[in-house]
């Protein structure tokens, strides 16, 4: 690399900024085992990088520094501020138990364990795309707990919960953050990611029915005396009515859909004023924000400044390297494999950040791969990570004596998301 050469320093200084992103990467896969949430270590490790950049940047040829990091941070920060808008109406649902409720009144008395895990992995897929991948697994995984579940079962379920998780957020802007990251580096269109629907549908039916062989067996399911309020009817009302204006907004006139999801956010807080002060004990819906996932949040950012500066130091210039030697089709698939190792959010970022040149249909297999693949290991995305954190019997080896169907429905996921957008992209 062409960075790497000259005076020893810039060698030193170009491998050293590699190293604390490869330490970064590394302390996230370990993050059960040295017990250090990565929000904090990325966040140190990404600072920390763009330091040395302002303070021995010059050794780089590296000029305008206060400029390149404007230009990451707005980058950022509109992900930021969009996924704090929607991570404030979910928070203040679910502390509601309007969720619940909702699933409890939909399911039957009496229900076969095939019927449930049919409709486990459907509410999954659904409530990802409208909720975040986190808050989606929680409230999943907090439905078949409730059920007491044989543990094998209740793995299996496990494992069909993280897949349609994965798969329900890749088609919205709203269910995935690499979605959205592709979204806005301008590479997809919405209503082009709609077409991820039917793809991602059919491969989340396909592994429900290879788990549902052999589950035969019948559950009672209580039901869950949770009254629900006009008020808290209402806010869901007003956040289906803000995602179905954010698709539209963009589609018709092109508003980002950060504005729109900040002008939903804003009415929360008026509904919040009129509806809740007249009660002494009610928390001000304003206050919600406050308890949303800010370890998430501040994870996202420490790693997209870690990507962010190996972009600027040009460390990224081999990543199109894949892209050159194998077909398309493949780089992606391969892309797609590589997510279940590295969190799909650096590499997602990766891959914007190094500008390979793909058609729109072949960003449309990228979304889905980036998205989805990281369903393959159970340390492979957030919703895998959750689901190890709370089911007793779910562990790394049990996860992965499925991981022959989960490739099974990931390649044909994949292979159909990119007929999808070699029929309707080109």
């Amino acid at each position: 690399m062409a960075l790497t050469s000259g005076l020893p320093a810039t060698g030193l200084l170009t491998y050293g900024l590699i190293g604390l992103a490869i330490l970064a990467f590394i302390l996230i896969v370990l993050e059960d085992v040295i017990h250090l949430n990565k929000a904090k270590s990325t966040l140190f490790l990404g600072t920390l990088s763009w330091l040395l950049l302002f303070m021995f940047g010059d050794q780089l040829h590296l000029h305008n520094i206060p400029e390149r990091l404007n230009e990451n941070i707005l980058e950022i920060a509109t992900l930021w501020l969009f996924l704090m808008a929607a991570m404030t109406f979910v928070a203040y649902l679910n502390s509601k138990g309007l969720i619940r409720v909702v699933i409890y009144r939909v399911l039957p008395r009496k229900i076969s364990e095939r019927k449930l895990l049919l409709l486990t992995g459907g509410f999954a897929f659904i409530f990802s795309s409208l909720a975040d991948n986190i808050t989606a697994t929680l409230v999943s995984i907090a439905l078949l707990m409730s059920l007491d579940l044989p543990p094998k079962k209740l793995v299996r379920m496990a494992v069909l919960v993280v897949f349609s998780v994965n798969s329900g957020g890749v088609s919205l802007i709203t269910g995935d953050v690499t979605t959205l990251m592709i979204f806005m580096a301008d590479k997809v269109e919405i209503q082009h990611l709609l077409l991820l629907v039917v793809p991602a549908m059919l491969s989340v039916l396909g592994l429900a029915l290879l788990l549902s062989i052999g589950m035969n067996g019948t559950l009672e399911i209580t039901t869950d005396p949770t009254r629900v309020r006009p008020l808290d009817t209402l806010i869901a009302g007003l956040f289906l009515l803000t995602i179905l204006g954010t698709i539209l907004g963009n589609i018709l006139f092109s508003i980002p859909p950060l504005l729109t999801f900040l002008f939903g956010l804003s009415i929360l807080f008026l509904i919040g004023h009129w509806g809740t002060q007249s009660e002494s004990q009610e928390r001000y819906i304003l206050d919600y924000i406050r308890i949303i996932e800010y370890d998430t949040l501040l994870f996202f950012l420490g790693i997209l400044l870690i990507v962010g500066m190996l972009k600027e130091i040009g460390a990224l210039s081999a990543l199109p390297l894949l892209y050159a030697e194998v077909p398309i089709l493949a780089a992606n698939y391969l892309t797609g494999l590589f997510s279940a190792l590295i969190d799909n959010v650096p590499l997602t970022a990766a891959v914007l950040k190094a500008d390979i040149n793909m058609a729109p249909g072949e960003w449309l297999a990228f979304t889905y791969a980036a998205g989805v693949g990281g369903s393959l290991l159970v340390i492979g995305s957030a919703a895998g990570i959750i689901a190890l954190s709370k089911v007793a019997a779910l562990n790394f080896i049990s996860y992965l004596k499925y991981a022959p169907l989960l490739l099974l429905a990931y390649s044909g996921g994949y292979l159909m998301a990119y007929q999808m957008g070699h029929w309707f992209l080109h």
